[in-house]
């Protein structure tokens, strides 16, 4: 589930005295926006943080001059995979399979893993063949389409590296497609089938809250979004620790050592950002100034 811009030099020189102004950003008084400013800490550059959303219509993505601007001023865009290298998709086909043969027929009864094909064949249009041996929660993203209301769906991510991209700017990944496939392999799955079996047989339930979260999101209630974060894919809060918590943790420890020679652009799951465990409070609790920026 997904990316970021330019400088001449000429624009540069141009610029001339305006330069410090022009790495000033206005602040937002209340935490209702997806774009964050991290200072302080011996930071010599700030650095920022933004909450992507991994699927929308692509009408519904934009994004804000104060955002392309930060992006401007870093050194290096992070997100959470490195989107733009194609051995990142391939070893994403490499690792989507379960360990030790398991295939999904094994872990339904005859009954439950007939309503799955049938739901992949006649609503999907895709044979279960395919995905006989794929981790459960690899094959829930593929119900996301069907959720949206457009025919055009693109990540945020896509759209933000197109940005980047455009400036030149490296993008990297803060985990490998390894490390995401060997979180899914710690979550049993037996448990990870009954979810993807839950999402099918009330599929109209979840596309009314994916509904809820996009609109959310699209109007940046950070709030509203940090109460729907734990119900790991619709659903369950039992594997927070390993989907959320532990890895903001982990992104952390590692923002701490990049971010004191560079200044970077962060781009991560909205779900990342929120709450206790997340990444504006962690940041905060080891001494940076995170604070809100306008972005609209």
């Amino acid at each position: 589930m997904k990316h970021l811009l330019f400088y001449s030099l000429s624009t540069i020189l141009f610029l001339g005295c305006k330069a410090q102004s022009d790495q000033s950003f206005v602040k937002q008084k209340n935490d209702n926006t997806l774009l964050w400013e991290i200072s302080g800490n011996g930071l010599k550059k700030p650095s920022f943080l933004f909450g992507t959303f991994h699927l929308l219509c692509k009408d519904d993505i934009h994004f804000s001059e104060q955002l392309k601007k930060a992006v401007k001023s870093v050194d290096e865009v992070y997100m959470e995979l490195k989107l733009d290298d194609p051995a990142t998709m391939l070893s994403g086909m490499m690792y989507m399979n379960m360990k030790n043969g398991k295939t999904l027929e094994s872990l339904y009864t005859p009954e439950e893993y007939k309503r799955l094909e049938a739901y992949f064949s006649d609503t999907l249009k895709m044979p279960m063949l395919l995905f006989q041996k794929a981790k459960p929660y690899f094959l829930v993203a593929l119900l996301y389409p069907r959720m949206m209301n457009c025919s055009n769906p693109s990540g945020v991510e896509e759209e933000l590296m197109k940005i980047a991209k455009e400036d030149k700017k490296e993008i990297k990944g803060l985990e490998t497609m390894q490390f995401q496939a060997s979180v899914f392999d710690s979550i049993p799955y037996e448990w990870q089938a009954k979810e993807l079996l839950k999402n099918i047989d009330s599929f109209s339930v979840y596309k009314n809250e994916f509904e809820t979260m996009v609109d959310f999101y699209k109007n940046q209630q950070m709030d509203s979004l940090k109460t729907m974060v734990g119900k790991s894919e619709f659903g369950s809060d039992k594997y927070d620790d390993l989907l959320l918590k532990n890895r903001n943790k982990h992104w952390v420890k590692q923002l701490k050592e990049i971010m004191k020679n560079k200044s970077v652009f962060v781009a991560v799951g909205a779900g990342h950002l929120v709450g206790d465990a997340g990444l504006i409070d962690l940041l905060q609790k080891v001494g940076y100034k995170v604070v809100p920026l306008e972005n609209k």
